[in-house]
Order: C-alpha cells, then structure tokens, then sequence
C-alpha cells in the first residue's frame, strides 16, 4: 500500500508539473476580480458589468466602502486587486499611497458643489457664514479652488491643489471654515450655512448637483476618478478587461441617460 501510495503521489506531481494551468485559477484566484468602491456611481457602474467580466471568464467582486481611507489601505495590503472612488489629487496627497498605488484608467468625473439647506443664491452668503469643507488636503484644496473660481475668496499664489483655509488671501466676508470627513458633508448641512460636497456623497445624500448646488464645477474639471492599483498591476489582463467594459458605449450611455443632470459626466 505505501508503494501504491508513492507512485499516486509522484503522478499527481507529475500531472501539475506538465499542466500548471489547470490549478492556476483556483489556486491563485486569478479569474476572480475584487474592486473596493464607494456606492453612487462607482459601484453602480461596477455591478453593470458583471456579466460582461464573466464573459470573459472573470468574476468581479464588488466590495462597497462609505470612507475615503479604508480602500487604499485594503489595496495596499491586498486585501483588494484595484479601488474605484478617487482621482489622482486625493491618490497624490498621501505618500504612502503615491509610493505603492497608481492609476490604472479614468472613467469620469463628479462635478464637485457646494450646497446649503438655508440660503438659495451664493450671494446671499451671511457676514461670517460657516462653510464645512472636506477634511482631506486634495478635497479640501478642491472646496477652496471653486469658492475662488466665483470670487468669493482668494488663494495665496503658491496655494496648489492642496490649499488649506491657512491659504486664504482675502476673505471679503469673513467666512468661517470646518473641516469634516467627507462622507459627513451632507449631514452637515443642517449645522453650518454651506458645505462643499463630493459629488458621490451629494447623490447618495438626494440632492441634484445641477440643482440643488449653489456653485459646481464645470465639465472640464481635471478631478477625473480613477480605477486604481498597486505599481506594476496596471497591465494584469483582469485590470486591462475592467478598463474596456467601464470605458464602454454601455457604461458611458448608462451615465448619460442616468444622470442627465450632469452630475456624473463620461470622460472617454
């Protein structure tokens, strides 16, 4: 029996040896595709092709997050094979992440606004008004940027991308500035007189970027959002089959008839 044994044992060895393909999917998983996203759209748009990834013979495992931290830590660690919520700014704010992650492809952009549950007009902004801002430097700077943009403050020169209320020139009306985690924007509303708001958040929150925001950014904003990977996975054949369903005439008609508002625009 033990010599029995021995000659199953060397033929099994044998047959994975000449054929190491046929383990290859189970034992390294690579039909399987776990993308990390937050929901509106990101996830939305993830779960639409699905069906188009299994055709291929690829299973796409969507795992949701409401924060703007956690994704990037599960990519890093591998616990996710790509994230899908961010454009390079906030990707380029942190050293750790700039260092190990990059972007594999852009799908579209969110244009980013700033609401309020008390006033109608950006010109009826109070004498000393609050505006709660993302708490993130690339997001934050972003606030800071479009209020800028329609002359209601002024950066230093030398502020960037990254402008903090530190950065703030002029201030004609004295506006007061909180920082909050971005995912707590909008619950924000009913405390401070405005708050810039991630286009994503805006949507999950109900409110219409195109009316409801009291100023948004234009569709040429440069805050594209990105399907994003560890350094060296941007060519992995799962990832290249990602960015031809995402960046597809399905995805970017599903985004034009879904938000005719314009709150999430196709960039391809």
């Amino acid at each position: 029996m033990k010599k029995m044994s021995v000659s199953i044992l060397i033929v099994c060895i044998a047959i994975f040896i000449a054929f190491p393909g046929c383990n290859k999917k189970t034992s390294l998983g690579l039909s399987t595709l776990t993308v990390g996203a937050t929901p509106v759209p990101h996830a939305e748009l993830l779960n639409l092709v699905k069906d188009d990834l299994a055709a291929q013979g690829i299973t796409l495992k969507v795992v949701e997050f409401t924060d703007y931290v956690t994704p990037n830590t599960a990519l890093i660690t591998g616990d996710l094979d790509a994230n899908f919520f961010q454009h390079i700014p906030y990707l380029a704010s942190n050293a750790e992440w700039k260092a190990a992650l990059v972007a594999a492809f852009g799908v579209h952009i969110e244009p980013f606004g700033v609401y309020s549950a008390s006033i109608k007009n950006i010109a009826d902004l109070p004498e000393g008004a609050t505006i709660a801002i993302p708490n993130d430097p690339s997001n934050g700077g972003r606030a800071l940027l479009l209020l800028q943009s329609k002359g209601i403050i002024t950066l230093k020169a030398d502020a960037g991308i990254t402008a903090t209320p530190q950065d703030i020139a002029t201030n004609p009306k004295n506006l007061k500035f909180r920082e909050l985690e971005a995912a707590l924007l909008p619950r924000s509303l009913t405390d401070v007189d405005a708050a810039a708001i991630n286009g994503n958040y805006a949507l999950e929150a109900g409110l219409n970027p195109a009316k409801d925001a009291l100023i948004i950014e234009g569709a040429d904003s440069p805050y594209v959002n990105i399907v994003v990977v560890k350094k060296g996975n941007e060519n992995d054949a799962r990832i290249q089959a990602l960015s031809q369903a995402l960046r597809s005439t399905k995805i970017k008609d599903h985004i034009t008839k879904t938000w005719t508002d314009g709150s999430v625009v196709a960039t391809f």
